[in-house]
């Protein structure tokens, strides 16, 4: 009766043990209700306490920086060492052990490969023009600002992926920016060949290093962060550059029926341990998926050690189940996901028929967290959808493209400035008609100048 019930639901409190507590799922969402969602790059509060944070710094200068610093308990309040210099980040490299170290190094290697492979493919030109030649170079920015994440776990991956991408790409002066930096995130800036690390984070780390506060200015700014880093990219982008809005991570799994619902679960969660504001994402056309792999997410998760992380993200994610394949993909073209995994029967088919993601990783074997640690691609990449619209970073980010022409024979130059003239005038821009009118061989440019008095 109930009072056989009461008592068995307190006998039942008094001996759950902890970890015992019911852990959240994936909650099941339909397609339509995917097309309803927003996926903001840059939270608007986020935003505004960013802009109050960067104005102070840019008014105030490094006092300021220092004050930021100690209000979030990133240097001891009598101190004012804000910058590890490349002599103490090789010192924080050699104080780690020998395992340690060529973790550091292997991972670095594998990063300069595939960006060094980036860097072949694009190449100065040079074409034939009339009357002369015209072509790119490929220059590299002069100096860049890599940030790291450092809050609840430093991730001297981030550092790798940042730095040694900039290096590669031929940047002369690159600055780490990482909050309260382990010994592992300063060797691993030592290793990625960083100038010297700047040790404070937030919005005030992208202000020192977009208005040479402590630093000297950059030229651009490149990492991932939480969303206070976003917003406060999202604000200097124009005084300074930068590589994208990279946020809190997320990660989508295409699967079907051939997907092992303990992998798939352990890689939901992988991403899901990153920030309670992480992302997670299930996409199937078949029910039974769903229920497969949140019972082994609900599992996985409850002796998961990061799991107070873990359980808010997991929370804040979804399942979708549709129709078809097809209806599948579609869904994930419109998520346009940071990290997208496809685990079904024909991966590659799947893959191919992707548009929109971040990084991709097809099939079983290819776990994410490798992408995080270096398989070779970079693991900085666009979330909130904007990968409809860019990519990850790569040595690309920190190139740019310079066009040039020359004109070297006048005579076989004619037709196209007297096509320049037309055109000008078609825009009534009579300047721009005269000014390519003074190209005129000797003859033409003496009739228009005789018409125009």
């Amino acid at each position: 009766g109930p009072a056989n019930n009461f008592w068995r639901s307190v006998c039942d409190s008094l001996w759950k043990m902890p970890g015992d507590e019911e852990m959240p799922v994936l909650r099941k969402i339909t397609p339509e209700e995917v097309e309803a969602l927003t996926f903001e790059p840059v939270d608007s509060q986020a935003r505004e306490q960013a802009l109050a944070i960067i104005n102070e710094v840019k008014d105030n200068g490094e006092e300021a920086l220092l004050k930021c610093a100690w209000r979030f308990g990133e240097i001891p309040q009598n101190s004012r060492k804000l910058i590890i210099t490349r002599d103490e980040l090789k010192t924080a490299f050699e104080s780690l052990p020998v395992d340690q170290r060529g973790v550091l190094e292997r991972t670095a290697a594998r990063i300069r490969a595939f960006a060094e492979a980036q860097r072949s493919s694009i190449k100065e030109t040079e074409v034939a023009i009339d009357g002369g030649r015209a072509g790119q170079a490929v220059v590299p920015v002069d100096r860049a600002g890599c940030y790291a994440p450092g809050g609840r776990y430093p991730l001297p991956s981030s550092v790798l992926m940042t730095a040694c991408t900039a290096r590669v790409a031929g940047v002369p002066n690159v600055v780490v920016a990482s909050p309260r930096p382990t010994d592992v995130t300063q060797a691993a800036a030592y290793v990625a060949g960083a100038d010297c690390l700047l040790a404070v984070g937030g919005a005030h780390a992208v202000a020192a290093m977009a208005h040479g506060i402590g630093v000297p200015a950059c030229d651009i700014i490149v990492g991932p962060g939480n969303k206070w880093v976003t917003a406060a990219k999202s604000i200097v982008n124009g005084i300074c550059g930068i590589d994208m809005l990279a946020g809190p991570s997320e990660v989508l799994v295409i699967a079907d029926g051939s997907a092992d619902p303990e992998v798939v679960a352990s890689d939901l969660l992988a991403q899901a341990e990153h920030d309670v504001e992480a992302r997670p994402i299930l996409v199937t056309a078949e029910a039974s998926v769903v229920d497969n792999v949140n019972t082994a997410l609900s599992r996985q998760l409850a002796t998961l050690p990061t799991r107070d992380t873990a359980i808010p993200a997991v929370r804040s994610g979804f399942a979708v189940v549709t129709p078809s394949m097809e209806a599948a993909i579609a869904v994930t073209n419109k998520i346009g996901p940071e990290h997208l995994e496809v685990q079904t029967k024909n991966s590659q088919e799947v893959s191919d028929a992707c548009k929109s993601f971040g990084g991709l990783f097809i099939g079983k074997w290819a776990a994410e967290v490798l992408g995080d640690y270096g398989a070779g691609p970079n693991h900085v990449l666009p979330t909130s959808c904007t990968a409809k619209y860019t990519g990850g970073l790569s040595v690309h980010t920190f190139l740019r493209i310079r066009t040039w022409m020359r004109i070297d024979d006048q005579e076989a130059a004619q037709q196209q400035i007297e096509d320049a003239v037309v055109l000008a005038r078609l825009e009534g821009l009579e300047g721009h008609a005269r000014a390519a009118e003074q190209r005129l061989c000797s003859t033409k440019k003496q009739n228009v100048l005789e018409k125009q008095v």
